[in-house]
């Protein structure tokens, strides 16, 4: 025997001159991929305003500052101090007598207080909502879902 293509007939058999040939067969595939349109879809964005108060406690430091006269002699110059929630500051100057003096004339005190306050604020408040409308293609009629 010859190729797996071929027959041949040995010398000396009945068939001498008689070949045989046979065909061989593959199939083949070939995958192409395209895009077809199937639908549309069309968003619409619309913005609402709304009007909106808003209440918040707001804090804030008042200061009183009083002058207090005290016309005292002093040697030295005096500290500032704290009493309580008032802060005292001195006030010295230097005055002509027979001799030199530190005079206390007068004192700064200084008290905090708080102060609550509600604040009401209107402000613009903005929001969107979305429309979707879908068509089959080919189809001229939208479906709208939101």
């Amino acid at each position: 025997m010859g190729t797996n293509d071929e027959l041949t007939a040995t010398p000396g058999s009945p068939a001498e001159d008689v070949v045989a040939t046979i065909p061989l067969v593959e199939e083949r595939v070939k995958v192409i991929k395209r895009e077809v349109e199937t639908g549309r879809v069309r968003v619409h964005v619309n913005v609402e305003e709304r009007q909106e108060t808003l209440t918040k406690q707001l804090s804030r430091d008042d200061v009183q500052v009083e002058h207090v006269k005290r016309g005292v002699r002093v040697t030295e110059i005096p500290h500032v101090r704290l009493e309580g929630g008032t802060t005292i500051i001195p006030v010295v100057e230097e005055v002509m007598v027979v001799e030199k003096a530190l005079v206390l004339v007068e004192e700064i005190h200084i008290r905090r207080r708080s102060v609550s306050e509600t604040v009401e604020l209107p402000v613009t408040i903005k929001s969107e909502r979305a429309r979707v409308e879908r068509t089959a293609s080919g189809d001229t009629t939208p479906a709208t879902s939101e």
